[in-house]
């Protein structure tokens, strides 16, 4: 068995797409010109400020939180913990671990024989929660606000803009087109937020990863396949991380060989890394269409010599290129016409809107896997971008 020295890294050192990216860590710009960092930890410095940071999926707004603030100073929870309108100070209660109830009692001494006793019963309070983030320095960040339902997210603005007045340190983490609306409205949360909003990860920033990380495991990779990649990341830093990861298992760097990354290798890289990707399920499903009653839908004849169905040619449109997260009617339309070539049935752009409509009312009372894409504001954004790796590479 070979033993690897202690100071050479591994592969699974390097890029982590699941933990902090410590050795592959990038620092970014606001558009400002000012690194997130900074931005972020100036507004945990103001006290009596509530900060809401907005970015799209998988953009790496979990891993700005774990670069500033210390573990031992989170409390983590989701938006998803109050979809069923779960009392706000309780969850929080519960995830630090303070009773929502108990028994105090105390003893007074009468006279050298006689003692009295007085048993009373707490009840937890925001009061006793807000104290105990308080004295120790803990900082609740709530992420995937957007799950909470409508009701809740009024409900968790109430309770905060309260909060935070008595020093009480939390973040909002939401998606940019679900974005935090009763926050960011909230009239008597004007000058108390602090704004922070997410930029897309761009080309540059992205290679950055593989660059940085492929020369601590001194593998050498060209221009072209580190701009491949960042393409095929879809805007996501974690994503980024995966296809390297796969790349170094198929070239076992961690068993000393060295290989050159050659585009064969990066074809069964991208196809590798979707065997983690479990979105068989979703694409059945949208792909299928609601059950028809009784009417035949009508097929449509692809240039490649198949037929398709829309439900079929709209998922298949997503998938083409340019990879994109958000697209029109018009988008679509356009990539449906192409998958179709030459042939002179073609659907009209309702047909194409009320199919994207029905895929949404597919997925809209699913488990949240499924909820892959959202239609809204004359748009389909696909809300994750491993989704839409899987479409392109997992079939």
């Amino acid at each position: 068995m070979r033993i690897l020295c202690n100071n050479k890294l591994k592969s699974s050192d390097v890029f982590r797409p699941c933990n902090f990216p410590e050795h592959t860590y990038i620092t970014r710009e606001s558009k400002d010109g000012i690194d997130y960092e900074q931005r972020f930890k100036l507004a945990l410095n103001i006290s009596g400020t509530l900060i809401s940071i907005i970015g799209a999926s998988k953009m790496g707004k979990t891993v700005l939180c774990e670069k500033v603030i210390p573990l031992d100073r989170q409390v983590n929870v989701s938006g998803a913990d109050f979809s069923n309108g779960e009392d706000f100070w309780s969850v929080i209660a519960k995830k630090v671990g303070l009773p929502l109830e108990g028994t105090i009692t105390q003893s007074k001494q009468i006279s050298n024989t006689e003692q009295h006793s007085k048993t009373e019963t707490l009840i937890l309070t925001k009061d006793r929660v807000i104290e105990y983030f308080v004295n120790n320095n803990k900082v609740l960040i709530l992420d995937d606000f957007h799950y909470a339902s409508e009701d809740a997210q009024k409900n968790i603005a109430n309770h905060l803009k309260d909060a935070i007045r008595r020093s009480f340190r939390a973040i909002i983490i939401s998606l940019p087109h679900r974005a935090d609306a009763p926050i960011r409205k909230n009239v008597d949360l004007i000058g108390r937020l602090s704004l922070i909003d997410i930029e897309i990860w761009k080309l540059t920033e992205l290679k950055e990863i593989a660059i940085k990380g492929f020369k601590q495991l001194e593998i050498v990779i060209s221009e072209d396949i580190s701009s491949d990649i960042a393409v095929e990341s879809l805007t996501s830093p974690q994503l980024m991380q995966y296809i390297c990861l796969s790349i170094c298992t198929l070239l076992n760097t961690d068993d000393g060989e060295t290989k050159e990354i050659t585009s064969d290798i990066l074809n069964k890289a991208y196809k590798f890394t979707t065997s983690n990707l479990d979105y068989a399920d979703v694409v059945t499903l949208i792909s299928r269409g609601p059950l028809s009653k009784g009417k035949k839908r009508s097929m449509y004849k692809t240039k490649f010599g198949e037929e398709m169905d829309l439900y079929q040619l709209v998922v298949k449109s997503l998938a083409e290129n340019p990879p994109l997260m958000g697209l029109t009617i018009d988008d679509i339309r356009d990539r449906v016409n192409n998958i179709i070539g030459d042939n002179e049935n073609k659907p009209d752009r309702q047909k194409i809107k009320n199919t994207v409509t029905q895929i949404q009312k597919l997925i809209t009372d699913r488990d949240d896997i499924y909820k892959v894409l959202e239609w809204k504001d004359e748009m389909i954004y696909i809300i994750d971008p491993l989704f839409l790796f899987y479409l392109r590479w997992g079939r």
